[in-house]
């Protein structure tokens, strides 16, 4: 009997402990976490994997990575709550203003915020043996454009803008997602391809025959960043001293975004927020030194804003408490958040309105287009 007692105690405190989170110095996780990244081969898929790692060091975390080389791809699972964290691009701000992909009826505007995001650099990876030495020599050439990544090919077409270009002045290259994007650069398959610099299937091609270079972007050409801004305004210049083929001897003038940006909805619970990014902060010495581009995850830098969406206030309140977070940064959130919220209401009203005239489905995404246009601009 007294066995079977001391038996059953071990399993009741046993099954306690495995309920519990796991917990060292302040920060408090759950046991396990799934996240959802870009593909294998991409930077983030390197950079959440070595913050996961760290977790798993310091609390005791088991962190399960979900790659996609989709926008789709990578916001569905958060969006249905498989996944608890979205390390997202671009894909992020289409996703709050409903466009593209985000246009259909069964998305519309997402209420999604940022936890935190690591300012980064993009560019033209350029195969050095394509003869490319500039945007316009990229005319004729072989480009990957992504399916269902409009996070990438905007950045893309913004890039071929710069020197007047757009996809009808080269051979697409329809590729499944990002990664097989870099690779068919590595494989000969296309000259260029959108990236950021950091990508660890670029340094393959920086070793490779092939070789590397950046189309650059020069910030005095004037004509070519009004060119470059028109597509999409939340670019802007930048010259960037790590990455393949990228050095601070031989740096590439590129331009800056946030990249990637751990994401949650807006309703994720502000504890676990904020206990999430504590612990990103407490476990930054762990992980800081995995990549070239990982010392950026620093708060200070990867917690001001702005960035492609409001912050949760659960990160908030940490950033605060750290004295990251300054008055200039709420100000620009509560800007940021009220845009989201008439981009949220706009929807609303074009949906009414587009039952009251009996738009049809397939007729839907121009009457967004047209709707969104009148209404928010």
């Amino acid at each position: 009997m007294h066995l079977k007692l001391t038996t059953a105690l071990t399993a009741a405190v046993l099954s306690l402990v495995t309920a519990l989170p796991a917990r060292a110095g302040d920060a408090e996780l759950p046991r396990s976490l799934l996240w959802a990244t870009y593909d294998v081969g991409s930077s983030g898929y390197v950079e959440a994997s070595a913050i996961a790692d760290a977790f798993a060091k310091e609390y005791g975390t088991r962190v399960r990575i979900m790659p996609s080389g989709t926008s789709i791809g990578r916001l569905l699972p958060l969006k249905t709550g498989r996944v608890q964290y979205g390390w997202l691009a671009n894909e992020l701000y289409f996703a709050t203003e409903a466009l593209y992909d985000f246009a259909a009826p069964e998305w519309g505007p997402q209420d999604l915020r940022i936890v935190a995001g690591r300012p980064s650099t993009f560019g033209m990876a350029v195969a050095a043996d394509s003869g490319i030495a500039s945007i316009a020599d990229i005319r004729g050439k072989r480009v990957p454009r992504i399916k269902a990544n409009p996070s990438i090919n905007i950045k893309v077409e913004a890039m071929l803008a710069f020197a007047g270009l757009t996809w009808d002045d080269v051979e697409v290259v329809e590729v499944p997602s990002y990664g097989a994007a870099l690779k068919a650069v590595v494989d000969g398959q296309a000259d260029v391809a959108g990236s950021t610099p950091t990508a660890a299937t670029l340094y393959e091609l920086e070793s490779s025959p092939r070789g590397i270079l950046w189309a650059p972007l020069p910030k005095e050409n004037a004509e070519g960043w009004d060119a470059l801004t028109s597509v999409a305004d939340f670019f802007a210049p930048a010259t960037a001293t790590k990455g393949a083929g990228i050095s601070e001897d031989n740096p590439a003038n590129i331009f800056a975004v946030r990249y990637p940006m751990i994401t949650v909805y807006a309703d994720s619970d502000e504890d676990e927020v904020y206990n999430f990014i504590k612990a990103l902060d407490e476990t930054f010495e762990i992980y800081k030194g995995a990549t070239a581009a990982t010392p950026a995850w620093s708060l200070a830098e990867a917690g001001r804003s702005p960035a492609d969406a409001p912050f949760h206030p659960g990160a908030i309140r940490y950033l605060r408490e750290i004295g990251v977070w300054i008055d200039e940064d709420q100000a620009w959130n509560d800007k940021r958040l009220a845009r989201l919220q008439k981009v949220m209401s706009t929807w609303e009203a074009a949906s009414e309105a587009a039952l009251d005239q009996n738009v049809a489905a397939k007729d839907w995404p121009a009457f967004w287009e047209d709707y969104r246009s009148t209404a928010l601009n």
